[in-house]
């Protein structure tokens, strides 16, 4: 696969190429979702800005910050980016730690071309999954070790019956597994070949397993904002792929989905859900990310048209075919927010409005000229269907600045007693919020 190595200077040149393109500039777009309509405007309505994010860390005795009736705490400090989290059926909670990792300079001017913030930049990936337990049930690991290292940028987590994957950013591995297991001491084997790497964060795997365990669904990013390097380097890519639990019987179960990190079933109706980072340099507000159902065969749209039939100036004319096919998301989740943690809320010690509703984790934005995301967004269900997102846990951006953040919200988890566990990568901790009694 190619290297895309952006200067500065070529940054700013293709930015102010895409700024000059005055023939995209069309009339807004109205988009009917699933609860709403949203207007787009047009492309580069207002230029393509680079505003990364500087993350400064959570003073003393400070968290983010939840609704009336929730507290916040820190559940687990001391880790190298936790990006994901992983519940066993047991309750065993298991953390990915992983980031995008270095390469020389060349590597390192790409990073900051494609917004990488400043702790993204400074540290290599710790490549391991730490397992966390609670052995007191106080809220508290007492637990807390590496259960497998020596990986290659691990993210997804599964346990399907006696065996635990990893999902590296170069393939899927499976090790024989035992339930309650503190370390993993025995040799796995790899079962499936991935497309390595990818623009900006678009390294991470993600695993979810059918609710009958027959089938494992693999989430794999693109490998550019859109398709750039010629779409022969886009093979298998922004898809979310089906597989055997063995490896075999790969086949595309939905595609068009430029970055769908966070998979997630819906408690009710047992529906494929996916949250999904959408492409960069279009503007201020174009492309909102989305939280969307996922329908076996359907085309999403990358990286000929965003949003439903919106076509993409960068690839007009190409695929008129797909354009046409291409299925509009449930639910806007605004533009750059880098939508990335999906879980439904299956447990019962929230309020009732929480339940079986959507929790998304928005890693935060380095391409608007005002920061958006850096938080949590709550998206409730009634009846099945989703209703309009609502902020949940926020406080990550400074108040009153521009530059600085405390920390940058990714992963989300339920946690056996109903608890959010929320992966914080740039802090190196976990937050838990708990219903207040």
């Amino acid at each position: 696969m190619k290297t895309l190595i952006v200067t500065t200077v070529a940054m700013t040149a293709l930015f102010a190429a895409c700024n000059s393109k005055k023939e995209s500039n069309t009339a807004a777009t109205d988009v009917a979702t699933a609860d709403t309509t949203i207007t787009l405007p047009a492309p580069y309505a207002t230029k393509s800005t680079q505003h990364f994010s500087n993350v400064i860390g959570w003073p003393q005795g400070k968290t983010p910050q939840a609704p009336a009736g929730f507290a916040v705490t820190e559940y687990v400090s001391g880790l190298a980016s936790p990006r994901w989290i992983y519940v066993a059926p047991n309750g065993d909670i298991f953390v990915a730690e992983a980031n995008t990792e270095r390469k020389g300079v060349k590597q390192a001017i790409k990073n900051i071309a494609v917004g990488q913030s400043n702790s993204e930049r400074s540290a290599p990936s710790a490549n391991r999954i730490t397992l966390l337990r609670d052995t007191n049930k106080d809220g508290k690991p007492e637990v807390k070790e590496t259960f497998l290292g020596g990986l290659n940028q691990p993210f997804g987590m599964l346990v399907l019956g006696d065996h635990f994957y990893v999902a590296n950013t170069d393939g899927i591995w499976q090790y024989p597994y035992k339930a309650g297991q503190s370390k993993m001491s025995s040799p796995g084997k790899k079962i499936l070949n991935l497309p390595a790497g990818g623009y900006n964060n678009h390294w991470t795997r993600n695993l979810l397993a059918s609710p009958d365990g027959k089938k494992i669904y693999v989430s794999v990013g693109s490998g550019s904002n859109v398709g750039e390097h010629g779409m022969d380097n886009e093979v298998r890519r922004a898809n979310i792929l089906e597989i055997n639990p063995d490896g075999s019987g790969e086949r595309i179960f939905a595609s068009g989905l430029r970055n769908p990190v966070g998979m997630d079933w819906q408690p009710e109706n047992k529906t494929l859900y996916t949250a999904v980072n959408e492409r960069d340099e279009l503007g201020d507000e174009l492309v909102p990310d989305y939280l969307t159902s996922v329908k076996e065969g359907a085309f999403y749209g990358w990286p000929y048209s965003y949003y439903g039939q919106n076509e993409d100036p960068r690839r007009k004319g190409e695929r008129p075919d797909l354009v046409k096919k291409t299925v509009v998301p449930d639910v806007p989740l605004g533009s750059h927010t880098a939508s990335l943690g999906l879980a439904f809320y299956d447990e019962t010690a929230f309020p009732e409005k929480y339940r079986n509703g959507a929790f998304v984790g928005q890693h935060g934005s380095w391409n608007r000229s005002t920061f958006s995301g850096y938080k949590v967004v709550f998206v409730p269900f009634a009846n099945g269907k989703p209703g309009k997102p609502e902020d949940f846990l926020t406080g990550f951006i400074t108040a009153g600045n521009d530059k600085d953040v405390y920390g940058r919200p990714v992963g989300v988890t339920v946690a056996p007693d109903g608890a959010l566990l929320v992966a914080d990568d740039a802090a190196g901790r976990i937050w838990r919020v708990v219903a207040s009694k």
